[in-house]
């Protein structure tokens, strides 16, 4: 039996274990929307055209795509401490090259690299809190991990549009590089796996067949065979997808371009939605777990996002306020889609649950780097033809059109019902 003593040692214990891991999140989010803020300052550095800057965005993507399953196996067999750890270093490395690069395809290896080394982070924190905490408060974490995660989004916003008018970009990237290697040493030193690797009792018991190692190949396997894991990843690859598309690029040079805004004024907008982002994470995944309804706030959120683009498609001419207000809104309904980690983890074993998360996690990020070039594609064509309005009507129509696929998967979603 717990001492009030120990049960308050080791609930200092993991909010600091949860803060080190959440760190990671929130600077994955600053690397993945940064390229927003700076899209002008990438073109002039380094002579690119929209589909070259959509594709050398879309690197960190394509890398988290390919890294998010495996990430998955490690978080379930090696555990987040080492994940973390490891991966702050690779991403510290990667900012350090991107920072310093003298052609856009040395700027796509740091950036592959930061890819790599960030990868790491949402799995890992998923385990972290499956581990760590009850249950019961699995979707309502999620919900504050997304929130700080857009926070960071936030300040890779206005606020990078802002420091960058007058400091270089490539400094940013340098101070973030050290940032990771700092963060890298406390995770190693604070973070650990389990309660039981400090002497704490373990929050879940474990099942009977807990002393055997977890068979890696055969948990995935059953997770991929398990039709429950696979309507998910579609709503994510449609709503994350066209989001991060749209908030981590094209936002910026969308409201500088078609609404003849500053590119402060525009990286507003941007934040303005990931602020919306943020507080909609919150109150979704603790509406979800008052509720005891993954499906039903996923099934209303995906559909008044997919709403939400109809203001941009139909060329409303807004005052400022109305449209940065809009944004917020936009943000607001999102994270519906991040209900998908929670119904993928309820419909698996709790042995597999940082595999399972994964394979929904692929969704979002192979939806985004493949909307972010074919946006960028469309612009480049409209521009040539000599009608830059056509194309930006192209490029948010097949954003907006992702977004419809990803709010029809979600009536296909099925959650076990809630203890």
């Amino acid at each position: 039996m717990q001492t009030s003593e120990s049960a308050a040692a080791f609930r200092q214990t993991r909010r600091v274990v949860f803060a080190l891991a959440l760190a990671s999140f929130v600077l994955s989010f600053v690397h993945r929307t940064a390229p927003a803020a700076i899209a002008g300052e990438l073109v002039r550095a380094f002579a690119i055209n929209a589909t070259t800057l959509g594709t050398l965005a879309a690197t960190y993507f394509y890398v988290y795509t390919i890294l998010q399953i495996p990430v998955g196996v490690l978080a379930d067999t090696v555990g987040p401490r080492k994940l973390l750890s490891g991966g702050a270093l690779v991403a510290g490395t990667g900012s350090l090259v991107f920072a310093l690069a003298p052609s856009w395809e040395i700027a796509a290896a740091g950036r592959t690299l930061v890819g790599v080394g960030v990868a790491v982070a949402f799995i890992a924190i998923l385990k972290v809190s499956a581990i760590w905490f009850e249950g019961r408060r699995f979707a309502t974490l999620n919900g504050w991990t997304m929130f700080a995660g857009n926070l960071g989004a936030v300040a890779a916003g206005a606020p990078l549009a802002w420091v960058v008018t007058w400091a270089s970009w490539r400094s940013v990237f340098v101070a973030l590089g050290m940032l990771s290697f700092a963060l890298a040493a406390a995770t190693w030193w604070r973070v650990r796996d389990r309660p039981q690797d400090l002497g704490f009792a373990p929050v879940h018991a474990p099942p009977p067949a807990a002393a055997a190692p977890l068979n890696w190949k055969c948990a995935l396997r059953d997770v991929l065979a398990n039709p429950g894991t696979w309507p998910g990843f579609f709503v994510n690859a449609g709503i994350g997808g066209s989001y991060l598309a749209f908030a981590g690029l094209w936002a910026v040079p969308y409201f500088e371009q078609v609404h003849h805004q500053s590119r402060v004024t525009a990286a507003e907008h941007a934040s303005s939605m990931l602020l919306g982002v943020a507080f909609g994470s919150v109150a979704i995944g603790a509406l979800s777990d008052r509720l005891r309804s993954r499906v039903g706030v996923m099934r209303v959120c995906t559909l008044l996002y997919v709403l939400s683009w109809l203001p941009w498609l139909l060329h409303a001419a807004w005052p400022l306020s109305a449209t940065l207000a809009w944004c917020f809104l936009m943000g607001l309904v999102v994270p519906g889609f991040t209900l998908t980690w929670t119904v993928a983890k309820e419909v698996n074993l709790p042995a597999h649950s940082g595999m399972a998360t994964a394979v929904v996690n692929v969704g979002i990020f192979l939806g985004t780097g493949l909307l972010q070039p074919l946006a960028g594609w469309l612009l480049d064509r409209g521009r040539a033809a000599g009608d830059v309005a056509f194309a930006w009507d192209q490029a948010l129509l097949l954003l907006a059109g992702a977004a419809a696929f990803g709010a029809l998967m979600s009536f296909v979603v099925r959650a076990r019902p809630r203890p």
